[in-house]
């Protein structure tokens, strides 16, 4: 049996309605029984539900910024060298491409709440090992809190969505904003932590408190919700060897790709340029906020245009030219140019999302696209940081990283016009219960 199958020439137009209200993608759409939403025994308990995943948002962007903030910090005090230091900005962006296709099978077994409680365990425990003061653990506890966030990453968006479709708009504000609040509150204040608490690894470990205390709240509400048990019920056939899936995953990567550039390096680039590591982390933190802006405000906007391209490609040239304008740029500028890459930036994770959904069929088409451009993409994308700390340590300074950087944006403004194309991809869902009644 197959499910909403469309040629690859469908027109994207014919799904805005449904994609102005299923911006987030559900990761268990392949699932037989559908999970349910959990019955709340009063409207409080679903206001604490609500609070809780939008606080579990928060936590899931503090380990990236957090340690570029200190990096000069560690490469002193570690002896680690600048390659050392690329491979643990570069680990956790692989951990979220990695991981991320584990997600589905886990929630199936488990449960969403329960896998999403046990991700809150290892990403509070690989928080808290980074306040340790040995390199080793310091790769670990990055490693853990890697895998636990591309867990999260993937089934968060489902659960908002599944458990509050009447509210969908709002908790997507609310969850988006979380996330970009995390990422600022980390490169703001880790330096002060720092000053405060003496030692860069104390302020490090210090983000696991908020997400222990996030824990607690959420394990009650999850440990109330039984689990059932799920299978899959479908198979998308044809993805991988379509060209415009393609094109959505370099999009993806690529645009992550800048994105983790500015969260692992850009503090030490700013550092390097003489500003303070105060002043620095406030720009990185400025930049972030901005993109709370348009990431908001692009969905609504780039799903009424007759395609994305244009969007796609204007947004991509905002965050290349602003982070070049703040690599570059005479130092007074460098606020104007953070506010440019922030605006580019937060309008690309927008448009990322969007395009997964506009190119997809049914909803299951757009869980198998989705995990496609996470599971690849990420993994691309942990080349960026990787080759621009490489860069740097090769050459002595962060110049020759803008050759890296013109070349991302490149690539990201080729792929984007791509997947701006008003087409769906060429698969189909079909459902494998079907199949099995139908064998002799």
């Amino acid at each position: 049996m197959t499910v909403n199958t469309s040629a690859s020439g469908a027109s994207g137009s014919h799904i805005v309605p449904d994609a102005l209200e299923e911006q987030l993608v559900d990761a268990e759409a392949d699932s037989l029984p559908p999970p349910a939403p959990p019955k709340f025994a009063s409207p409080t308990a679903r206001l604490l539900f609500a609070i809780s995943l939008v606080l579990i948002a928060f936590n899931l962007r503090p380990i990236f910024p957090s340690l570029s903030v200190v990096l000069p910090e560690v490469i002193r005090d570690t002896g680690l060298s600048t390659v050392g230091a690329s491979l643990l900005t570069t680990l956790p962006v692989l951990c979220l491409g990695l991981f991320a296709p584990f997600a589905p099978g886990l929630a199936q077994r488990y449960g969403a709440e329960r896998t999403l409680m046990g991700a809150l365990v290892l990403l509070t425990a690989g928080t808290a090992l980074r306040g340790i003061d040995s390199v080793a653990l310091l790769f670990f506890g990055t490693f853990a809190a890697g895998a636990a966030i591309a867990v999260s990453n993937v089934l968060l968006p489902g659960v908002v969505k599944r458990d509050f479709p009447e509210r969908a708009a709002i908790m997507t504000g609310l969850y988006t904003m979380a996330l970009c609040a995390g990422s600022a509150a980390a490169a703001g204040l880790t330096l002060p932590l720092e000053h405060v608490l003496g030692s860069w690894p104390a302020a490090l470990a210090a983000w696991a408190v908020p997400a222990f205390a996030v824990l607690l709240l959420f394990i009650p509400q999850a440990m109330r919700v039984k689990p059932q048990a799920a299978h899959t019920g479908f198979r998308v056939e044809g993805l991988w060897r379509d060209r415009l899936a393609w094109q959505v995953t370099l999009f993806t990567g690529l645009q992550s790709a800048l994105a983790y550039c500015v969260f692992g390096w850009l503090a030490p680039m700013l550092r390097e340029r003489g500003f303070e590591p105060t002043v620095a982390g406030g720009i990185v933190s400025l930049s972030v906020m901005v993109q709370v802006v348009t990431c908001l405000g692009v969905p609504s906007f780039a799903i009424r245009c007759k395609d994305q391209r244009g969007v796609n490609v204007a947004l991509v040239l905002c965050a290349t030219a602003g982070l070049l304008g703040m690599m570059f740029a005479p130092m007074w500028s460098v606020l104007l140019w953070a506010v440019l890459q922030g605006i580019g930036q937060g309008g690309l994770i927008a448009a990322a999302m969007i395009v997964i959904v506009l190119r997809s069929s049914d909803s299951h088409v757009a869980a198998h696209l989705s995990g496609m451009a996470q599971g690849v993409g990420y993994v691309l994308a942990a080349v960026g940081p990787l080759l621009l700390g490489l860069i740097r340590s090769w050459t002595g300074s962060f110049d020759a990283a803008a050759l890296l950087i013109v070349a991302l944006g490149l690539g990201a403004g080729v792929a984007g016009a791509g997947a701006g194309r008003a087409l769906h991809v060429g698969a189909r869902t079909v459902r494998l219960e079907s199949r099995k009644s139908r064998a002799p």
